[in-house]
């Protein structure tokens, strides 16, 4: 790809896949990145592909799903699914062209990079988003739990949905527009630590409070205080417990790529930062492999979710 890693102009990320049909001799300048075998990708892409439609379906065909946190989650699963279209996409042309299959012609090669570029950090910006935005709704739940539904209204969850993609793909076109520049790239890991230290805070609030409600409910059970009951507790907490293990993932998955893009700013000539430069295959594979973890975090966490998803399995195996 053209638009996200060449070193050559020190901002694009990802310059290892569509462009290598051309195979270019390297020059000093060059970085030889580590192959990943075009199968591995494809395979993980028609996985992710896959189980993040069953989500999708499964919480529009249940309306026990269908509240706040739920379409956010199919948001977040309908984001997964970008980043699985995209390498989808870029592997199969890329088999192509190998293979001649198709004729090499530059400026459709540069427009389907770009369309894909854009696909990929339209699923970052927006897996960030909705998971800023289910955070919100776990803290509003635990915390303003009678004024929950005056507080996360329907007209408010379809506006922020409709927000947040369309600022995500503005953003995403924005980034590949002027990808010549580093300020661009000096936002996206900006918003990437805002995030951060957002979804940070409300943890530790909500965590806090975890912690008072493990008091009381010790208290309950030794008669010092009565009218509270543990499991209302852990299902306000549960929520946010599943909150917890999606963010961990997404940061151990796409947080390399953060760290590609820090190392392109800082330092894009060091031998250090040109050596992990190399690995930027491994951390697409990571990036696809955060869009298949997703849904069986849903599916483990959810009862009703994980109903839903084998109904549908039995029902397409008939």
């Amino acid at each position: 790809m053209t638009s996200l890693t060449s070193l050559q102009s020190d901002v694009n990320i990802t310059n290892v896949t569509l462009q290598s049909a051309l195979e270019v001799k390297p020059n000093e300048t060059t970085i030889i990145h580590i192959e990943v075998h075009k199968g591995v990708f494809l395979f993980l892409c028609l996985l992710s592909l896959l189980e993040n439609i069953l989500v999708v379906v499964a919480i529009a065909k249940n309306h026990n799903l269908h509240s706040p946190m739920y379409y956010f989650i199919c948001c977040l699963a309908a984001s997964d699914m970008l980043v699985s279209i995209s390498n989808l996409i870029e592997t199969l042309i890329l088999i192509l062209l190998r293979h001649a299959a198709i004729e090499y012609n530059e400026p459709m090669v540069k427009m389907m990079d770009n369309i894909v570029d854009t696909m990929i950090l339209c699923s970052l910006v927006t897996s960030l988003s909705f998971l800023g935005a289910i955070a919100v709704d776990r803290y509003v739940t635990i915390f303003y739990a009678l004024r929950y539904h005056s507080i996360i209204t329907q007209c408010r969850v379809v506006s922020a949905i409709t927000g947040i993609w369309l600022a995500s793909m503005a953003c995403s076109i924005t980034f590949i527009v002027f990808s010549d520049s580093h300020i661009v790239i000096l936002c996206l890991i900006g918003f990437f630590i805002s995030m951060l230290l957002l979804m940070l805070g409300l943890y530790i609030h909500m965590f806090v409070l975890a912690r008072k409600h493990s008091q009381i409910i010790m208290a309950q059970q030794k008669g010092v205080r009565r009218g509270f009951s543990p499991h209302q507790a852990v299902a306000k907490l549960r929520g946010a417990i599943t909150l917890t293990m999606l963010l961990g993932i997404f940061f151990v998955c796409w947080g390399p790529f953060f760290l590609h893009l820090t190392l392109i700013v800082s330092c894009p000539k060091h031998p250090f930062c040109r050596e992990y430069f190399k690995y930027f295959n491994i951390t697409f594979v990571l990036m696809i492999f955060n869009s298949i973890i997703d849904p069986i975090i849903y599916a483990f966490r959810s009862r009703e979710l994980r109903k839903t998803l084998k109904d549908i399995v039995l029902c397409c195996s008939q």
